[in-house]
């Protein structure tokens, strides 16, 4: 009779082998999935959309729909910023930061003439333009604010990236002023203009240098000269002109100044040295766009009236990116690597290239858009703003 018994030497065999197994399985999964990670990461790395995806979904949930995110009063006069995840509105009344939630984190009811909003990195300044009126918000709320003298009223106010102000004023027995102040709303330096008009100014990037926009006149045809001072110092380091044409903004962008004027767009350093430029061509410009990166954007029309022009968007060199004919534009918006596109009845964001990234159809009363660095892009109406994630 044969005698039962375990084989102990062959159990241990076997799950040696299934172990093993185990771990091939295991170690294979792991492999495939690195792999395949790496593709994804890879592919969003090229143009950095895919990030951006992963970004709106952590910050706001899935995307392609619209979120009712802001409640305000109807105002022709509206003026509006994104400041992180706050819309900061400024009217002919006052001006209010409102949080996504609908909370009203500040209000102040105050007449404003001509009000008018620069965007900074984490901040944003309302300047009554004209007035003596000036705040400086961020996403939770007042960070300072300045009041101009009666008789030397605001002209202007730019924020840069690092939230170094430039304030451009009035000033009894001078053709103008430029105030710059820190982050935290101390006077770092200013100068006072007495052969020159000045109209505006900005901090340069690496918050060293003030460039200033200042009108003059040569052989009966005015120009607009660029001055840059060196924060430590009241003589100018370097100038620069843009010839025959009147600058309209002045502002940093990828390390360069980046004036926008009737005729054209230059681009410099700190230096004064221009390193592009682009011209118009004899087009008009119907609008611009600035905040994106590596590019900004013009509205160009042949004719100085009718619906009809042309998207261009430029690098610093001057060189065209993309363009693309197009109809009834009501607002352009640029931040990161998008640029929105509001037409009479849809919202289309694209990519530098003016490649289409995202469309919204059916967009009703939308008056305005205010595009963020992810590529969310906030839709303003007359009473209600609300978040679109493509």
């Amino acid at each position: 009779m044969a005698e039962n018994r375990d084989d102990i030497w062959n159990d241990d065999d076997e799950e040696l082998r299934q172990q093993k197994g185990r771990w091939k399985r295991f170690l294979l999964f792991t492999l495939t999935l690195v792999v395949v990670l790496a593709v994804v990461v890879l592919a969003a790395w090229r143009d950095g959309t895919g990030f951006d995806v992963l970004r709106r979904w952590f910050s706001y949930g899935s995307g392609g729909e619209e979120q009712i995110a802001f409640d305000y009063d109807s105002d022709r006069s509206n003026r509006f910023a994104s400041v992180g995840n706050s819309l900061l509105v400024a009217s002919s009344t006052g001006v209010e930061l409102l949080s996504s939630s609908g909370e009203k984190l500040y209000s102040e009811t105050v007449p404003l003439t001509a009000p008018s909003i620069s965007q900074g990195g984490s901040t944003a300044v309302v300047v009554d333009s004209g007035g003596t009126f000036l705040s400086v918000f961020n996403e939770k709320g007042l960070v300072y604010q300045l009041t101009a003298e009666s008789g030397e009223p605001f002209i202007s106010a730019t924020m840069n990236e690092s939230d170094w102000l430039a304030v451009t004023s009035e000033k009894t027995g001078y053709k103008g002023c430029v105030s710059v102040y820190d982050p935290g709303g101390e006077l770092a330096f200013a100068f006072n203009s007495s052969d020159r008009f000045v109209t505006n100014g900005c901090v340069c990037a690496d918050n060293k240098y003030l460039a200033a926009v200042t009108l003059g006149q040569e052989n009966s045809v005015f120009l607009s000269e660029i001055v840059i001072y060196p924060l430590d110092s009241e003589e100018p380091s370097a100038t620069y002109q843009i010839s025959d044409g009147l600058v309209l903004q002045i502002r940093n962008q990828d390390k360069f100044l980046v004036t926008v004027a009737d005729t054209c767009l230059t681009f410099a350093d700190s230096n004064g040295t221009v390193k592009g430029t682009y011209n118009y061509a004899g087009r008009y410009l119907r609008e611009y766009a600035l905040g994106g990166d590596g590019f900004v954007a013009l509205l160009l029309n042949r004719y100085r009236a009718g619906s009809t022009g042309q998207v261009v968007t430029v690098d610093s060199s001057g060189q065209e990116l993309g363009k693309l004919d197009v109809e009834e534009v009501m607002a352009m918006s640029a931040a990161g690597r998008y640029l929105a596109v509001l037409y009479a009845d849809s919202l289309v964001i694209y990519t530098s290239d003016m490649t289409e990234y995202a469309r919204l159809e059916n967009t009703g009363d939308t008056r305005d858009v205010l595009l963020r660095k992810d590529g969310s892009a906030v839709l303003l109406g007359s009473e209600q703003a609300s978040l679109y994630l493509p």
